[in-house]
């Protein structure tokens, strides 16, 4: 099945002439990137946009994969804390985020002569309680494509797709913009950025796989896989004086363990 979504994708991809792919290196946006350069060539453009949200070393993945691929790759170089609607950290803070960034990508394409901009959102995405930067998607009409969601691919769909292409980021865990560490109403500044991409640099150089660092005010709650949480206990002490040094007041565990959207359950709770 996952084959023919696939070759379905990649003549939806040749009929479009050539195109951009919003690349940040994670399993979703090589894959496409792979698809794209096989079909299309030189016609085919990755670009990184980076950013205060964008981890460096998510950079310098996205520059590898990139590499891996064999696809020409571009950096282009935005803040999305110029927004105010994105920087007071609404609910629907992604939606500003993602509209900034893809009209960033089409005056890019429009200039540089490419027809359209291709994005990974893919079709297990479109259906959690808080996507609000899907409508940006949705709201930008045939400039941009989503070929994952025109063709119903769920992640575990393109990970298998990106095994069979020997992508590196077939297994790479999911990775998330730091803006989803802060709890929605608390302002996102550059400083609570920084410092929550140094705590998880810190836990990635321990050896750490699937976290997050979730920053309330002063307070950083550490979030693991279950298989780590005994890990995390062992080196509580090496943990909690690191994030310490780096200004937080508190250091917490969350017994639930690592799981995407934490910063949601507040609000779809309420829902249920």
């Amino acid at each position: 099945m996952v084959t023919e979504k696939i070759e379905l994708i990649k003549e939806a991809i040749k009929a479009r002439g050539s195109t951009i792919i919003a690349f940040s290196g994670g399993v979703d946006s090589a894959t496409l990137a792979a698809l794209a350069f096989e079909v299309l060539g030189k016609k085919a453009l990755a670009v990184t946009i980076n950013s205060p949200l964008f981890p460096r070393k998510q950079l310098e993945i996205a520059v590898e994969t990139a590499r891996e691929i064999g696809i020409e790759h571009k950096i282009l170089s935005f803040s999305q804390l110029s927004l105010p609607y994105f920087s007071a950290n609404t609910l629907n803070r992604c939606y500003f985020c993602k509209k900034a960034l893809l009209e960033t990508l089409m005056d890019f394409a429009e200039k540089a002569g490419y027809d359209v901009v291709l994005e990974g959102t893919n079709f297990s995405e479109i259906h959690g309680e808080n996507r609000p930067g899907y409508m940006a998607v949705q709201e930008a009409g045939e400039k941009v494509f989503s070929p994952f969601v025109e063709f119903n691919v769920t992640k575990e769909e393109i990970r298998e797709a990106a095994s069979e292409l020997y992508l590196s980021a077939a297994s790479r865990p999911s990775a998330a913009c730091l803006a989803t560490r802060i709890p929605y109403g608390q302002p996102i500044t550059i400083e609570s950025l920084q410092k929550l991409e140094k705590a998880e640099e810190f836990l990635f150089s321990l050896g750490f796989t699937q976290f997050r660092v979730r920053m309330h005010e002063n307070l950083a709650r550490i979030e693991v896989t279950q298989n780590e949480l005994e890990n995390v206990l062992l080196k509580r002490e090496k943990i909690s004086r690191h994030l310490k040094s780096l200004g937080f007041d508190y250091v917490t565990l969350d017994l639930e363990g690592f799981r995407s959207g934490s910063m949601d359950e507040p609000y779809t709770l309420k829902k249920t």
